[in-house]
């Protein structure tokens, strides 16, 4: 009997390496798992979505392919819609024809910033740049397909073992450098692929969800304070021989053409209450990822 079969698009992103690595521990032994990459499945190709979505006939879709590049998306910005949203929109049309689950990762960058306590699913959204109009319209296209089958997850400062994210390029630079200076007054949370992965198997094993979900390690943290983690952790295992100086900046002094949010903690309370996860410790997440690195 052939499994029914979960389809990853983004294979070659952080989080479609993860779950494909997690796979073979995963507690879904009644499915089987494809992640294509873009040669397999370039998402902002219209005939090519369809195509391969109705040749594989996948039971459960993990949209985890994305336009992700925040600067350069103020300079690009049909590219990033195109991805982002017309996309989504396709994927989510194919999925509510074809009775499919859909699972969409989106971003924290659909808020402003101007809150002070953790964001919630149903509070004002308010991109402050393409990047987030992007992914929040996306949101929107699958919101009007008004299937009970699909779900956003929104998450924020994704790192891994895997690509380029901030963890790995904090560690580079501080082997290179005497010192470095990050911003300190954007306050986020850190999100391991590790965690997310282990919440989209949790929830493809349960029978229904519905909506947008926030998740998070639940941090409430500054990039500088992030940075102060990853040095102290990667000496601790090993990856750095010794600690530089690490001094606090302000956004004004780190311009980048696309405007971040200043605040964009996450509340992960809906997720953890509905599928029964663990309220991870972003310290551990990170401790996982870095014992990773230095085993490489």
């Amino acid at each position: 009997m052939t499994l029914p079969l979960i389809v990853v698009a983004g294979a070659t992103g952080q989080l479609g390496q993860t779950l494909a690595q997690l796979w073979a521990k995963s507690p879904l032994p009644q499915y089987q798992l494809k992640a294509l990459d873009r040669t397999e499945l370039d998402i902002s190709e219209a005939k090519t979505v369809i195509a391969v979505l109705s040749e594989l006939k996948p039971a459960v879709i993990v949209n985890a392919a994305a336009y992700t590049q925040v600067d350069k998306a103020e300079s690009e910005a049909r590219v990033a819609h195109l991805v982002n949203a017309e996309a989504v929109g396709r994927i989510a049309a194919w999925s509510a024809k074809n009775s499919a689950k859909l699972i969409h990762i989106s971003t924290d960058f659909v808020f402003d910033g101007t809150r002070q306590t953790p964001y919630r699913a149903d509070h004002q959204t308010n991109p402050l740049g393409v990047y987030g109009e992007s992914k929040l319209a996306g949101e929107h296209k699958i919101q009007t397909q008004a299937s009970q089958r699909n779900a956003v997850i929104r998450t924020s400062w994704l790192y891994s073992e895997y690509g380029n994210n901030f963890v790995k390029t904090m560690l580079r630079l501080m082997g290179d450098r005497d010192q470095l200076s990050v911003v300190n007054d954007q306050i986020g949370s850190p999100t391991s692929t590790h965690g997310l992965a282990a919440l989209l198997f949790t929830m493809i094993s349960k029978d229904s969800y519905q909506g947008i979900y926030h998740w998070s390690d639940g941090a409430s943290i500054s990039w500088y304070e992030f940075a102060q983690e990853i040095q102290d952790q990667a000496i601790q295992e090993g990856l750095l021989s010794k600690a530089i100086p690490i001094n606090p900046i302000s956004t004004s002094e780190y311009p980048t053409p696309a405007q971040r949010p200043a605040y964009s903690v996450l509340d992960r309370s809906r997720a953890v209450a509905q599928f029964e996860c663990p309220a991870l410790d972003w310290k551990g997440q990170l401790n996982l990822v870095i014992k990773e690195l230095a085993r490489e």
